[in-house]
């Protein structure tokens, strides 16, 4: 039996990829003026795919998409080879503050969800009051 509906392990998984974002974010802030260092990026889309891959669902017909487990992690990936400055290092740190402040947004709403499922279980729990 599920104690809790799968929301609170989406979430978590969602804040797991808002963290993990958010390392290799200030790694790149950290290391703008290191020679010959590109910049990385959390891929989204392994994110997308596990999370769609989690998805139970029942196939009524062989011709329906199917649903299959898999344990993938976010995968850290190296930038695209631009070179920003004149020492072969690939960060711009404008387009980098900008990824981080959607990011504290990103993940803000997210705790924000969180808090508002674990109210309703607290006033579910002491009856309202």
């Amino acid at each position: 039996m599920k104690l809790f509906s799968s929301t609170f392990a989406n979430l978590e998984r969602g804040l797991d990829y808002a963290s993990l974002n958010q390392k290799v974010i200030s790694q790149n802030i950290a290391n703008v003026d290191t020679p010959n260092y590109r910049a990385k990026e959390v891929e989204f889309k392994t994110v997308l795919n596990d999370s769609i891959n989690q998805l139970e669902a029942k196939r009524t017909n062989a011709r329906h998409f199917s649903f299959q487990s898999s344990n993938q992690h976010p995968a850290v990936k190296t930038k695209s080879a631009y070179q920003y400055n004149h020492n072969g290092n690939g960060v711009d740190l404008d387009r980098e503050m900008s990824e981080m402040a959607s990011n504290q947004i990103y993940f803000n709403a997210l705790t924000d969800r969180i808090n508002g499922k674990f109210n309703s279980l607290k006033s579910v729990v002491t009856g309202g009051k």
